[in-house]
């Protein structure tokens, strides 16, 4: 750590804990809004895909005002502190049980807060490798950072299962705010080790204000989401998809203005910026389905249940769901484990049957009369990503080091081609997943969901903390936050787009197919990216960029 700036562990145990709290609630969102028996809200899948989707979409949207505001008025710090006190409020609003005022209220604070702290503290770190003796480890930088945010997100699913088993719901998303006040404090205690970073842009008159550019972008970004909304019908599978879409094309449309705008040094920087971040929908659009697809497959397709000398390690990890074959009132799920609703509650329909995770169970392998199954709690495979993310950090950092000795690194882009490549080869993972449980007939073993985190995650780590490192080397310094925010605006348009697969997941009556069009769209993105990666490789070079 002496070859990095003082800085970095601050930030570093900033993020860790800031990600421990996202992913904390992040992880059992879907779970607790599609719980009927536990005290959640009892949504339907569909409905629940299109809140999480929608949700995980506008807390990469507000980045970028938090970019701009950052860039011309708050500073990097401040920016940072005020979303982190804002999303721990938004935790524990969440916290409140089965009050959908402020369900509704706290995703907004949330939101709001995420805006102001994502993009400014990615800016931050880039900004400390600016000095000269750091500017060749700014990768290496950005993957022991991205190390951070998964050892946070590793350790929180365990937390949220122990609390959420143990005492509910509320205690669990109370976790997350404190863990959010807790990455606060660990930022402020180290502020003046990157103060020396936290250069704001200098006013220029020739240039729109904040509150210009905020009431000719944000202001018809808001009155289009709402209008759409509010068109009867929908044009994209449900309002708040329609609201969304159309309402990011201001946003775009002003990224756009950006590049008619900037001077001939800087148009190439934003051109292949914009080339990127276009390209990189389509991989969020697949990864980002872990929370909703891919615990679906967890919770009713996955053998979740554990050896006896696994029970007792994982009841004091808080790990252990125990289920009985005894009847209770449970929804009513057909062969694909898909609900309908009561014609006379308008509720999802329920009766009196076994637990729903037998139901792909031979009768001869269940247990007894009185006899239980320990499971793994199901939010718990989310920590199967971040666990690979650690082990693998290392040991990409090592591998791009051995290529960089031998002048044989691929480039930024380069990159980030190879991880849109992985991560189409992990969605035929859970093709072959599908195939060898004859598509949910019968339990597919848990080294199915292990390998296809496994594979995903090789693929983000040749992309995500590329991307960030990317942004941060090629973005004009004018900018450096607002160009930050494009990409976090990029992978809003990707977490939609998740939530717009995942609530096809019950249309398809062969899982097979669901996962395959997710490789197709993949596979299109690589071969987009291949096209231009001659292009930006050269920009890259010309730009004294690697």
């Amino acid at each position: 750590m002496r070859q990095h700036p003082a800085g970095l562990p601050y930030l570093f145990f900033t993020e860790m804990w800031e990600r421990f709290g996202y992913y904390l609630m992040i992880g059992i969102f879907f779970l607790y809004m599609t719980d009927t028996q536990a005290g959640g809200l009892g949504f339907e899948r569909a409905n629940a895909s299109d809140i999480y989707g929608t949700f995980i979409a506008l807390v990469y949207v507000t980045p970028f005002i938090g970019g701009l505001l950052a860039d011309r008025v708050l500073g990097y710090r401040r920016s940072i502190a005020l979303g982190g006190v804002l999303m721990g409020i938004g935790y524990l609003l969440l916290a409140i049980p089965n009050n959908l005022t402020t369900f509704y209220f706290s995703m907004f604070v949330m939101i709001l807060g995420n805006g102001f702290f994502k993009p400014n503290i990615s800016t931050l770190l880039g900004n400390l490798y600016n000095e000269e003796q750091y500017k060749a480890r700014k990768d290496d930088g950005y993957n022991i950072f991205y190390m951070g945010i998964n050892i946070g997100a590793l350790i929180c699913n365990f937390v949220a299962a122990y609390l959420r088993n143990n005492y509910g719901w509320g205690y669990a998303f109370a976790a997350a705010g404190i863990g959010m006040f807790i990455g606060v404090a660990v930022f402020l205690s180290g502020s003046r080790h990157v103060a020396h970073a936290d250069v704001r842009k200098e006013a220029n008159p020739a240039e729109a204000g904040v509150v210009t550019l905020l009431s000719s972008v944000l202001l018809p970004a808001i009155i289009t989401g709402f209008l759409a909304w509010n068109i009867p019908g929908n044009m994209l599978g449900s309002d708040s998809t329609d609201a969304f879409i159309f309402g990011s094309m201001p946003v775009v449309g002003f990224f756009l203005w950006i590049l008619w705008k900037a001077t001939p040094a800087e148009k190439p920087r934003i051109q292949a910026l914009l080339a990127i971040y276009a390209v990189v929908i389509v991989f969020w659009a697949v990864f980002k389905q872990n929370g909703t697809a891919l615990t679906t497959w967890a919770e009713f397709y996955t053998d979740r249940s554990m050896p006896a000398w696994q029970e007792k390690p994982a009841r004091f990890m808080g790990m252990v769901q125990e289920v009985s074959t005894e009847p209770g009132t449970y929804p009513l799920y057909d062969e694909q484990f898909r609900t309908h609703k009561d014609p006379e509650t308008g509720k999802i329909a329920t009766g009196t049957t076994t637990h729903p995770y037998f139901l792909n169970i031979p009768e001869a392998e269940r247990p007894g009369p009185g006899e239980t199954v320990k499971l793994v709690s199901t939010e718990i495979y989310q920590s199967v990503n971040p666990f690979f993310v650690i082990v693998f950090t290392p040991l990409v950092v090592w591998f791009f080091g051995f290529l960089r000795k031998r002048k044989r690194e691929p480039t930024t882009p380069g990159k980030i081609g190879l991880g849109l490549v992985i991560t189409a080869l992990s969605t035929l993972v859970t093709v072959w997943a599908v195939y060898a449980c004859h598509n949910g007939a019968e339990k597919a073993s848990v080294w199915w969901i292990v390998a296809t985190y496994g594979v995903v995650t090789v693929g983000e780590l040749c992309l995500s903390p590329m991307g960030l490192s990317m942004v941060s080397k090629m973005a004009p310094a004018r900018i450096a936050g607002l160009m930050m925010g494009g990409w976090q605006l990029a992978t809003a348009i990707g977490n939609k787009l998740s939530g717009v697969l995942a609530t096809m997941w019950d249309r398809y009556d062969n899982k097979a197919d669901f996962f395959w069009v997710n490789f197709a769209l993949l596979t299109a993105a690589a071969i987009a990216l291949l096209l231009m990666l001659r292009w930006l490789n050269r920009l890259f070079r010309e730009q004294g960029i690697v």
